[in-house]
């Protein structure tokens, strides 16, 4: 089945076209600037590259632009909009509206509307680029697949905040967790690895990029994960706070008479590597300052370090052991100062990493082993696959119905 996964951005669009019976990926693409000018660049399997500037007034527009650049004769991959049979949409946050993913029909997108409220910043996009399609390919059937159904796995205990029970239940806050879609893929990647069934593995799985979650699985389920109720908790991201004293929120509005969206936007946007660094929010740009001997950097990078490694070390507990770390995702692939300040001072875990293996990841498209031989923990790097997982459980549901 040849299906089109869309992760939409609110003035950007990212695409793939995979065949799932061979799970290549036959183009693929990114509009930049919907809404203002328009942007794309597109990309065939072959390596077949281009580029152009045409008019994106709206997301519509954009899917239309995309269906004919995947159909073009010189630059597409399949000869017509028929060959495309299934559509798969990212969507960040399901809430307690959705615990699996679902084709889209009847009321979906209703109740999909609902999590506007949870995750506005991406609920948003993710509409808009589900409407766009299905006004350029209204009988081709879509799916939602949600980056929270794979965490719906934690236990009451793990997933509670000690909170009132009816006002937790009366709005739906609870953890949800995020990244799905890339703990899954990287922890069965992980278990084929270990050549054992899946269902008698421990994993503990470091997606690090701008955003980051850690997750610890078990026999393939989450049981427990970094990130809550939003994508804002956890360890130190890009331009995000993660995990700190709640009273801290309140002390801030207060001293600057912030709002509670104002106050939203300061820890999203203003906090993580680029509030304490006060460089950027770009890890590159950070090990750079270090070199250069930049205090904040190294503090900022240190407190990202220290606190995946905290995770780390409560999973062990949570599971009772683990056989694997996992780092993927852009830092986790590409961060090899972030590796070795994480796996440093872990053999209490078994957990001994080796350098040069560690200096040899940089843009490697397969796994690679990171730990010495003598490590009792496996230790990868595993790029991530987030698409393909889409894709993958489009086709399933497609089927199913």
């Amino acid at each position: 089945m040849n299906v089109l996964v869309v992760n939409a951005g609110s003035s950007s669009l990212k695409y793939q076209l995979i065949d799932t019976a061979t799970e290549q990926v036959l183009g693929k693409g990114l509009c930049e600037r919907i809404g203002i000018d328009g942007k794309i660049e597109h990309k065939k399997a072959d390596g077949t590259k281009v580029e152009r500037e045409i008019a994106m007034p709206n997301h519509s527009v954009a899917i239309k632009i995309v269906v004919d650049f995947l159909t073009d004769p010189v630059y597409g991959c399949v000869k017509s909009m028929d060959e495309i049979e299934a559509v798969g949409h990212r969507a960040a946050h399901g809430g307690h509206y959705f615990s699996k993913n679902v084709l889209i029909e009847g009321d979906v997108m209703d109740r999909f509307e609902l999590c506007r409220e949870i995750a506005p910043l991406h609920t948003g996009p993710h509409i808009m680029g589900i409407q766009g399609c299905q006004a350029v390919m209204p009988n081709i059937p879509q799916v939602i697949v949600f980056d929270t159904v794979f965490h719906q796995t934690m236990p009451d205990y793990a997933y509670t905040y000690a909170i009132p029970t009816d006002m937790a239940k009366k709005y739906g806050i609870r953890r949800y967790g995020f990244h799905g879609t890339s703990h899954r893929y990287v922890s069965e990647e992980m278990a084929k690895i270990l050549g054992k069934p899946i269902e008698e593995t421990k994993i503990i799985t470091c997606h690090i990029g701008n955003g980051s979650s850690i997750t610890a699985i078990k026999g393939g389920k989450c049981i427990d994960t970094s990130m809550g109720f939003t994508p804002l908790a956890g360890v130190e991201m890009g331009t995000r706070c993660g995990d700190m004293d709640p009273a801290v929120v309140t002390y801030i509005m207060d001293k600057e008479g912030l709002t509670a969206d104002e106050m939203s936007n300061f820890m999203n946007k203003k906090c993580g590597l680029l509030g304490v660094s006060g460089v950027s929010s770009d890890a590159r740009d950070i090990e750079a300052a270090i070199r250069e001997g930049n205090e904040n950097a190294l503090l900022a990078a240190n407190i990202l370090a220290y606190g995946i490694k905290k995770y780390i070390g409560s999973y062990v507990a949570a599971l009772n052991g683990v056989d694997a770390v996992v780092f993927t995702a852009g830092m986790g692939e590409n961060n090899v100062e972030l590796r070795e300040r994480v796996c440093k001072d872990m053999d209490f875990f078994g957990i001994k990493l080796d350098d040069a293996a560690n200096k040899a990841t940089v843009r490697k498209s397969e796994p690679v082993k990171l730990s010495t031989d003598d490590s009792k923990v496996l230790v990868y790097m595993i790029p991530t696959n987030e698409e393909l997982m889409i894709a993958r459980d489009t086709e399933a549901l497609v089927k199913a119905n």
